[in-house]
């Protein structure tokens, strides 16, 4: 699995990925910045001071808002996740795995739906963690635990749906559980790392195609729904 990841990792910087590692980077940025906006708006309208208390406070919240970037990287991952998918997962599949049947792409509206849901599960569990920051050691532990699992299903069902239903995704995914957690583990890493954090979508999925593939053949189907 580690060196699934190395070679992940070096092939999200690759010739083929960089254009899509840039226009992942590019819409993470601006969702955050977008996110940055609305919470100094609500702060600033909730919180009314004089001067020179006022400006204090706007930069104590810029500052607090580039401080939890990284808890929002991981929310945000799983959402850009859905527009590129399909083209990373294609060009593994092609480099490391040329003589599988290829992956099918997922319906777009099926691949935002999915993503959208886990946007809202992960961006809840990591403002909970965000609430532990309190509380020694807890909000670390809080973050990997939750952010590892979360993102390890996310991208290891979206890349099995490639080549499995729903439901087979999700069963694969709860057989091999211990393996996909210790994976997402890896990601969740690269998630709490400043500026590295921007190459998740596309390490991610790079990385779980290959985690995926590594349980077994895998086959082109044509699933109900799908």
């Amino acid at each position: 699995m580690i060196e699934d990841f190395v070679r992940a990792f070096a092939q999200t910087f690759s010739s083929p990925l960089r254009r899509i590692l840039l226009k992942t980077a590019a819409l993470s940025a601006l969702l955050l910045l977008v996110l940055g906006v609305i919470m100094q708006t609500l702060i600033s309208r909730m919180i009314s001071l004089p001067q020179p208390f006022e400006m204090a406070l706007a930069i104590a919240t810029g500052l607090g808002l580039i401080a939890g970037a990284i808890y929002l990287m991981g929310p945000i991952s799983s959402l850009t996740a859905a527009l590129f998918l399909d083209e990373v997962a294609a060009e593994v599949e092609r480099t490391d795995f040329p003589a599988d049947p290829p992956g099918r792409a997922l319906p777009m509206a099926q691949a935002l739906v999915l993503s959208a849901k886990f946007f809202g599960l992960v961006l809840l569990v990591n403002f909970i963690a965000l609430l532990l920051l309190l509380v020694p050691g807890v909000n670390l532990v809080a973050f990997f635990v939750a952010n590892g699992f979360l993102l390890g299903r996310e991208f290891f069902e979206l890349a099995a749906m490639r080549f499995r239903s729903v439901e087979e995704a999700r069963k694969l995914r709860r057989e091999n559980a211990v393996r996909v957690f210790l994976a997402g583990l890896m990601i969740a890493g690269i998630v709490i790392v400043p500026v590295l954090n921007f190459i998740t979508p596309v390490l991610a999925t790079a990385f779980m195609v290959r985690v995926h593939k590594r349980l077994g053949p895998t086959r082109e189907i044509m699933a109900p729904g799908r």
